[in-house]
């Protein structure tokens, strides 16, 4: 089947995640709270944040203009366009950001930048304790993983930091997600013909975990760190015989899987080993869990 002809539907649309979306806009959000990611309305000129995304609902709201909705909304209002013509450009793949409207950016304007301020070795406990909810265990984090001090909007933070190859982070912690610019793609090289494909620093750190005694020779790694990166990467894929996707099972991972396999057999998509999950460690995570009960069940048989 060719995937190619396949186009973005509506429904595969609105399922495409609001907050990384904005994200590959340039736009993160200044507060978290919960399910609600606030940010400086993307829409207008403002000097506090008063444009939410509820997370879970997947849907955002301006409280300056009293306007909100889905995904589709949003590119409407934001480029200016029909629904037709945004599904078009968003099944392209064509960069969106541009200019927002209404804005004139003088040079005493304040920018909300986040700003890494020192990183050192992984041994927050909070961190630490953050991890082994993902089910990472700390050994593998922090062959990879450093901790890092940022600013934002004048306040200091700190957070699980995965460097990129041109030196930003990729950061987490148990309220907050975000990057440092400059934003780019990490390659882990081994020098294999084969290279294994994650969007997110979790999920390689999730394969690590699940693979760490397997005796086979270790691929290459690249983790994407946004999905919008994939043509960036793919010159590197494409230079492998072997080419394994663990993408998320969203729309937009999908997709995109869909288009590798049509252009090349050198592709696998593997998302299928965590079909019913949003990505290789909610997995795990849920893999763990189900372990911890039939370990809970045990006990109370033997009890019994």
């Amino acid at each position: 089947m060719d995937f190619r002809k396949q186009k973005l539907s509506i429904a595969e649309a609105k399922e495409m995640d609001m907050v990384q979306y904005l994200s590959s806009l340039g736009h993160e959000p200044s507060k978290i709270r919960n399910n609600d990611y606030w940010y400086h309305s993307p829409l207008r000129e403002e000097n506090t944040a008063s444009f939410k995304v509820n997370r879970k609902l997947n849907r955002w709201y301006d409280h300056g203009l009293g306007e909100g909705g889905n995904i589709i909304d949003f590119g409407i209002a934001y480029f200016g366009c029909s629904v037709g013509e945004f599904l078009i450009k968003l099944d392209s793949g064509i960069s969106f950001q541009k200019p927002f409207k209404n804005r004139s950016k003088t040079e005493n304007q304040p920018e909300h930048l986040l700003k890494i301020v020192k990183d050192d070795e992984l041994n927050s406990y909070a961190l630490i304790h953050y991890l082994e909810q993902r089910k990472i265990p700390v050994e593998i984090a922090t062959q990879y993983c450093r901790e890092v001090y940022y600013e934002l909007n004048a306040k200091n933070y700190y957070g699980i930091g995965f460097k990129n190859d041109s030196g930003g982070f990729e950061i987490r912690n148990p309220y907050f997600k975000a990057s440092s610019s400059p934003k780019d793609i990490t390659k882990v090289k081994n020098a294999s013909d084969e290279v294994t494909v994650f969007e997110g620093f979790m999920d390689f750190l999730s394969f690590k975990c699940i693979s760490r005694n397997e005796l086979n020779k270790t691929p290459d790694f690249v983790i994407l760190n946004s999905l919008s990166l994939f043509e960036k990467a793919r010159p590197f894929l494409e230079s492998h015989k072997s080419i394994n996707l663990y993408l998320d099972n969203d729309a937009a991972g999908k997709k995109v899987a869909r288009e590798a396999l049509s252009n090349s057999k050198r592709y696998n998509d593997y998302s299928k080993l965590y079909q019913n999950h949003k990505d290789l460690n909610d997995w795990l995570v849920h893999i763990g869990k189900q372990k911890k009960k039939k370990k809970k069940k045990k006990r109370l048989g033997n009890k019994l």
